[in-house]
């Protein structure tokens, strides 16, 4: 699974954020918000609850448009681009609650993923006829490919809405890559698994890097997969960055460990 973009080469910037500020009201989600992710590597985004972490996965995306800074991504800076721009650019994302349509199956919530891949106009799509059912042909062995990746061959004529929570976990995760994003943002893709589903979606997400080339940025409250998957670290609290480093230097840095532990530790 390929982007149509360029290539950026594998240690250089990929995205960068700048002095980001967001506020809602009066309260302030971010401040002054630096670090970049390079091309090839999983960078990942921790803090405390209430840190401001799936605030600036939102901002990434274009969900959210910060007060102040700016996004800089391939080397251009965004300004009001919206989620589904970010998407057409190659930044896919799963969501820290589910967000699946629970009446379809594994397979057709994947197939959604292809949305913005297909061309043919809405009457040649209702009719699935010609042109249009063979570009769905087409995009379905995607899917099908993207199923076999995942190991979810058993479930995939299944609606999600009778999945365990692992599995739909799983099938967010297949509908994201749909999209052949060059940059993947997961929020917390581990919360609410067991030990046997982290240590599958680990390796997945390995997986994904190495075999797509995909860069991935994760949102995670488990310091050992935190510690065990990510080449850097960059650590929020209370909407501020007070770390950035390998996960060997965040983990031993004395304000971090007083953000999770409290300075009475």
């Amino acid at each position: 699974m390929k982007s149509s973009l360029p290539p950026i080469e594998k240690g250089m910037p990929l995205l960068q954020v700048e002095d980001i500020s967001l506020s809602f009201g009066g309260v302030n989600a971010l401040t002054d918000v630096s670090f970049d992710i390079v091309a090839g590597e999983v960078r990942a985004i921790i803090g405390p609850n209430g840190a401001g972490k799936t605030s600036m996965l939102n901002v990434i995306n274009g969900f959210y448009h910060p007060q102040v800074g700016r996004v800089i991504h391939r080397g251009e800076a965004r300004t009001g681009r919206r989620p589904h721009e970010a998407a057409r650019r190659g930044i896919g994302r799963t969501f820290q609650n589910v967000a699946l349509f629970k009446g379809l199956t594994t397979l057709d919530n994947i197939m959604a993923g292809r949305t913005l891949k297909m061309h043919r106009g809405f009457f040649w799509q209702c009719l699935r006829f010609g042109p249009a059912l063979n570009e769905e042909i087409e995009h379905r062995k995607k899917v099908e490919e993207i199923i076999d990746f995942l190991e979810i061959e058993h479930i995939r004529k299944v609606p999600v809405g009778k999945l365990p929570y692992g599995l739909k976990k799983r099938v967010e995760l297949g509908r994201a890559l749909a999209q052949e994003p060059e940059l993947l943002l997961l929020d917390e893709p581990m919360a609410g698994m067991n030990l046997e589903e982290k240590e599958d979606m680990s390796r997945f997400i390995l997986d994904i890097r190495e075999t797509f080339g995909t860069t991935i940025a994760l949102i995670e409250h488990d310091m050992g997969v935190v510690m065990d998957l990510s080449d850097r670290v960059v650590v929020l609290e209370y909407g501020r960055k007070i770390a950035d480093g390998t996960p060997d230097e965040v983990q031993n840095d004395p304000t971090v460990i007083d953000a999770y532990l409290g300075r009475s530790h």
